[in-house]
């Protein structure tokens, strides 16, 4: 069970070091600024929205109640790299250091946009693992957005960028296969 959670926190931080290398290739107005037709769509938007779950996750993780409605929405981070890097470097040392991650704990996570008045019991049962996977998924699902914000501002990103693992390795046995 560590291997899977060893492995699992090695995807997620990958991510986010690949976040902070992108950040280091970008300009503070490809990071905040709308291209033109995509409004309301911003790198540095997406890039919020990524952190402020694995920030959500980590504060939840110890009382063993996740809720990823909870997030502060913090428009600083979507406005300035130098604290969206801040932001992901804190995460990243949490992920690295946090026990409650080293096992395979069960946890409660809030279902998504549900009134408190409408569903009484509106937490679901999930686990350490999930949730960490649920990120990595997540993650990768913004930044193929960010890849295409970058793309529009004319920001080439790493063909790689924003691609599942899954989708990477079909497309190498593709390749593999024909040559």
């Amino acid at each position: 069970m560590r291997e899977r959670q060893d492995a699992l926190i090695a995807t997620n931080l990958r991510w986010l070091r690949q976040a902070l290398a992108l950040l280091g290739r970008l300009s503070d107005a490809d990071y905040s600024t709308i291209p033109v037709g995509l409004a309301p769509h911003r790198a540095g938007s997406h890039l919020r929205h990524i952190l402020e779950f694995y920030e959500c996750f980590l504060e939840g993780v110890e009382s063993a109640h996740i809720d990823y409605d909870a997030r502060r929405r913090d428009e600083a981070v979507e406005r300035s790299r130098s604290t969206a890097a801040a932001r992901i470097h804190s995460i990243i040392h949490r992920l690295e250091t946090m026990p409650a991650l080293r096992c395979d704990g069960a946890v409660w996570v809030r279902m998504e946009d549900t009134d408190p008045s409408e569903v009484l019991d509106s937490f679901l049962m999930s686990s350490v693992s999930r949730e960490l996977q649920t990120l990595s998924s997540h993650t990768i699902h913004h930044f193929a957005l960010i890849s295409v914000t970058l793309l529009a501002h004319g920001v080439a990103v790493e063909p790689d960028f924003g691609m599942a693992p899954s989708t990477l390795r079909h497309l190498a046995t593709r390749k593999a296969a024909a040559a």
